[in-house]
């Protein structure tokens, strides 16, 4: 079994290391960016990884990078990066260098999270108004678009969307809102017929030769919630299969203002549980063989 990756060293130039990815220049154009088994949570970066996290995720990518070729373009570059050691085979990706958005693009066809909780407060989501009397986890009507500013320190702050377009023009911000949105419709109904609800997701893009594309992560347990169907049950916080599960923890042991806490084994144990089974649910593939390859 390839071992726990925590941080990385290739003989390539660092270009960045973020929370939970490290990314190296490849040539002019490209990048490496690498996926460790590090895991955020509250703007943190827990001391305690996550078992062979990094691979579920650049796996997951790639399979929603496969599926949504139709509808929109993205960075990766389906090249293998042979020279690599091994433990780094299922973790790292090749892709375009492009100019990111400095936004998330998420939507939400249920009501939970930071949108639940300011329903609670104003009876709105991102200022829109919602009908009255709706319960936590009920699904929308229609799937919300609710951009948000990424912060290079602190939190990400919630944005409109005539923000959006004064960023990027308004041309550019329909097109981005309508496709995170059909994205969101296909997705969900790909993944309800296998056993899970996306409740909400976040997207990144940016622009390759002048060409907009979907960058970074897709759809992964750490970019979206992923709940259990067959459990699915309004009215209170549901099964789900991916980092909510460190947060619920976490929240209930630490102040999240002071150093984070080491991860109790069972609760790694469980993450990585709840990860492999989004994985294998959404791929119809068995992780651990192909991890043990």
């Amino acid at each position: 079994m390839p071992p726990i990756v925590v941080e990385t060293n290739l003989p390539y130039p660092l270009y960045k290391r973020g929370k939970v990815r490290d990314v190296y220049r490849f040539g002019e154009d490209k990048l490496i960016i690498v996926a460790t088994d590090r895991i955020s949570a509250f703007d943190h970066v827990l001391p305690t990884p996550i078992p062979h996290k990094g691979e579920i995720l650049t796996q997951l990518t790639i399979f929603w990078f496969n599926f949504l070729e139709d509808v929109m373009p993205n960075h990766h570059v389906k090249m293998a990066l042979r020279s690599l050691p091994p433990e780094y085979r299922l973790r790292t990706m090749l892709v375009k260098k492009a100019v990111p958005i400095p936004v998330e693009f998420i939507v939400r066809g249920y009501l939970t999270g930071a949108a639940w909780n300011e329903y609670v407060q104003t009876g709105t989501v991102w200022g829109m108004k919602l009908p009255s009397g709706l319960r936590e986890a009920d699904k929308l009507e229609r799937p919300i678009f609710t951009p948000t500013l990424k912060a290079t320190v602190g939190h990400d702050e919630p944005i409109s969307f005539a923000t959006l377009a004064e960023m990027i023009g308004w041309e550019n911000a329909e097109y981005l809102r309508d496709k995170s949105i059909e994205i969101y419709r296909k997705a969900h109904q790909y993944a309800y017929e296998r056993g899970i609800i996306i409740a909400d997701m976040k997207l990144e893009f940016g622009w390759i030769d002048g060409e907009l594309a979907i960058i970074d992560e897709v759809l992964t347990p750490d970019s979206s919630r992923f709940w259990a169907r067959d459990e699915y049950e309004p009215g209170k916080p549901q099964v789900s299969f991916d980092k909510q599960f460190v947060r619920d923890y976490l929240t209930t042991v630490w102040d999240k203002n002071s150093a984070p806490p080491e991860l109790p084994e069972e609760i790694v144990k469980q993450t990585y549980q709840k990860y492999v089974e989004a994985y294998n649910r959404l791929t119809g593939r068995d992780f651990s063989k192909i991890v043990s390859q």
